[in-house]
């Protein structure tokens, strides 16, 4: 999405600002489309309310922000931050407003913790999805959803990463995939294991000669598959596989897969000695994480071995691992 996708839609009296700061969050490096969404509908909402001052009023930032009926906790908060950075902007641009407090959401609501499939799982995942059918409607379903799900897996790539590479961003003969755009508006390679690259490279002959542009998953009308299709097909095969689902949003997620990865690999280094002071590094690059802050979150899913890898990563990076607490 370009910078200029939203020029024009901001009518409050604080449109103008509101477009320079997206443009600001994009020129940082922030791909920034929902919260830019959000503000787009916060615009609407200021219209409504017939602000005609730039003075953002915390009686009418509370009104905004106020939870609503059958809105997750992590949902209002998205818009808490929105906000919340758009206030910070506006002070720093000389402008009244009212900076909402992170607290604003429900008191003592839990954090989502990942649903980690264990290995067997995963392995039964992949059989039910090896197992794949075509119908009218997805005739080549049982040809792209098995490399489809062994990215999301064996290369912890987003969803959304998977869905959205194109014939030109998959150089078989190398081993590598380009990521274009990804969070942050980050590009990045990344190479799969051999096994997958060949998996790949059959598949690629299978659907021929195509244009650089085409999709590498094609969708049925050829564009990417959305992320809802491939969600719900998830849920299916995870009850094919008698992995018990807690309902949309709630777990195990298709970004779960991601964070299986991430987890599999360091007990993976863990039990073969490897060393963490260099592997973590690695992983924040292959995963696409700005910094060890974005890794450092997944030791918390293995509390078995947190002591050992507390004691192990201290020298080298301090307080950036946290002790586990068992929250």
């Amino acid at each position: 999405m370009s910078s200029k996708a939203f020029k024009g839609q901001f009518r409050s009296a604080f449109g103008s600002l509101m477009e320079q700061f997206v443009q600001e969050k994009r020129a940082c490096g922030y791909r920034y489309d929902e919260s830019a969404r959000l503000l787009a509908r916060f615009d609407r909402f200021l219209c409504d309310e017939a602000l005609s001052q730039c003075e953002l009023p915390r009686s009418i930032c509370r009104k905004w922000l106020a939870k609503r009926p059958h809105e997750s906790v992590s949902t209002q908060q998205v818009r808490i931050c929105a906000v919340r950075q758009f206030a910070l902007y506006l002070n720093r641009m000389g402008y009244p407003a009212d900076v909402p407090d992170r607290s604003l959401t429900a008191r003592g609501a839990s954090r989502f913790s990942p649903r980690i499939l264990t290995h067997a799982e995963i392995q039964r995942l992949l059989d039910a999805v090896d197992h794949l059918e075509p119908t009218a409607r997805a005739p080549l379903r049982h040809l792209i959803m098995p490399e489809v799900f062994r990215l999301l897996y064996g290369c912890g790539m987003r969803v959304g990463e998977v869905l959205h590479l194109r014939v030109a961003d998959v150089d078989l003969g190398r081993g590598v995939l380009m990521v274009r755009e990804a969070k942050f508006g980050k590009d990045r390679v990344v190479p799969p294991a051999l096994p997958l690259v060949q998996r790949l490279r059959t598949y690629a002959a299978f659907m021929g000669n195509r244009s650089p542009e085409a999709y590498f998953f094609p969708s049925p009308s050829d564009g990417p598959w959305s992320h809802p299709a491939v969600y719900w097909l998830y849920r299916e095969l995870l009850m094919r596989c008698g992995v018990a689902h807690a309902g949309r949003g709630k777990g195990p997620r298709l970004h779960d897969l991601r964070h299986a990865y991430a987890v599999h690999a360091l007990l993976r280094w863990c039990r073969e000695g490897a060393n963490l002071d260099a592997k973590l590094p690695v992983l924040a690059t292959y995963l696409g994480h700005r910094s060890l802050a974005g890794t450092q979150r997944y030791l918390h899913l293995i509390p078995e071995l947190f002591p050992e890898i507390t004691v192990r990563t201290s020298a080298a990076f301090g307080d950036v691992i946290p002790r586990w607490d068992g929250s």
